[in-house]
């Protein structure tokens, strides 16, 4: 019993807080302005968010041949789980419609790339020999002409222009996150691209149950919510970004055939699959068919080419986008942009491609926790669906 009351004794002297010191820190604390003390505890919380995103970004960096076929399968697998679900509600087989669909895929990018792989073969000896005298022939306008410029000084403003090309676009071309520096790299991630969809396909519901379960019980209602919410956005995205894609190259290939192009249907293709980078993709691409035109048709037909391009960019710009688009990502502009420069510098064109649904998906999921909507709802159990079944819910009660 001594020796309990001593322990006791000691305890309550050891946590004994000093009058003086309490009252030396609350003079201190009144001497710093009150803006202080609000910048200081914003700044030390941006910084361990700023040092979570760093190891979160250096992470996948290290992982890039995991994380890049990852985020390829989940939009494939956002565009391809509605038709599943589509085929299920006729009394499809799961393992039907699911081989279906993935197959189906398969067969149409197959035959896109089949496509555009052999008309480009058959037309680039043409091509080629056509270049050569489009250059040749301007080299000698601008010989002949009031300038006056001579070979080697075109030469090296080539050289100039190439190389600052390469200098801005490097961000683009060898960003941090490369689908892969050789042939092997590519075929790994296309396999477990198709493998990972596969999956997701067959047992997303059972691979979200157990992400939602790595959250507290109290916390799996909003982690749960957010998901659905995200899913959701995803899902909506990717069909819209493939309309919108689809526009882009009906209108330039349309533009392309009536102006009777070459390679008319390649452009179309390269239109198609370019627009599913923002910003980007669609400049690229455009710049091509202006440049097939300009060879062979003369500047007359390019120009006309760059109006038809132009003007199908303006009309995605400032009609698909804002009412297409921005209805189903709920992101400004502004910030499209931002993001598409933001993850080309980091990730190169992977990171290009993903950044508006990254962000689109993290700023529904975000906004949906901030609501509070989830308090209304019940935290899932174990046999939830997952946000790529989009069925609605079975609920428990939370303690």
């Amino acid at each position: 019993m001594i020796f309990g009351r001593r322990k006791k004794a000691a305890t309550a002297t050891a946590v004994r807080i000093d009058p003086d010191e309490s009252l030396r820190r609350t003079r201190i604390d009144e001497a710093v302005p009150v803006g202080m003390h609000i910048a200081g505890a914003w700044a030390w919380r941006i910084l361990a968010i700023s040092g979570v995103v760093g190891v979160f970004v250096f992470l996948i960096t290290q992982l890039r041949l995991i994380v890049i076929p990852l985020m390829v399968a989940v939009l494939i697998a956002a565009l391809l789980v509605p038709f599943v679900q589509f085929l299920m509600r006729h009394r499809w087989p799961k393992w039907l419609a699911v081989t279906v669909a993935e197959i189906g895929l398969l067969s149409i990018v197959g035959g896109l790339v089949y496509l555009v792989v052999t008309q480009i073969s058959s037309g680039f000896p043409d091509l080629q020999s056509r270049s050569l005298d489009a250059y040749r022939q301007f080299i000698v306008f601008l010989q002949d002409s009031p300038l006056h410029v001579t070979e080697a000084e075109i030469s090296d403003y080539l050289r100039q222009a190439l190389s600052a090309f390469q200098t801005d676009s490097g961000m683009f071309v060898t960003g941090a996150l490369s689908v892969g520096s050789t042939a092997g790299h590519v075929l790994i991630g296309i396999l477990l691209t198709l493998f990972t969809t596969l999956i997701l396909l067959i047992d997303g519901r059972g691979i979200w149950n157990w992400i939602v379960r790595l959250f507290p019980r109290r916390a799996r209602t909003a982690v749960n919510g957010s998901g659905m919410a995200g899913w959701q956005t995803l899902t909506r995205f990717v069909r819209v970004q493939i309309f919108v894609a689809a526009v882009d190259a009906i209108g330039i290939g349309g533009i392309a055939l009536i102006l009777q192009l070459p390679l008319a249907i390649p452009i179309a293709v390269a239109v198609f699959l370019g627009s599913f980078i923002p910003v980007v993709g669609a400049v690229l691409t455009g710049v091509i068919a202006v440049f097939i035109a300009l060879v062979y048709q003369g500047p007359v037909i390019a120009l006309i080419m760059l109006a038809g391009v132009l003007l199908v960019q303006q009309i995605e710009g400032h009609i698909l986008q804002p009412l297409v688009m921005g209805a189903a990502v709920k992101v400004h502009p502004l910030a499209v942009v931002l993001a598409v420069g933001a993850g080309g510098f980091l990730a190169g064109i992977p990171g290009a491609l993903f950044a508006v649904p990254v962000v689109a998906t993290l700023n529904v999921m975000a906004t949906y926790i901030a609501s509070g909507a989830w308090r209304l709802e019940s935290a899932p159990t174990p046999k939830d669906p997952t946000p790529m079944t989009g069925s609605t819910p079975r609920t428990e009660t939370t303690p």
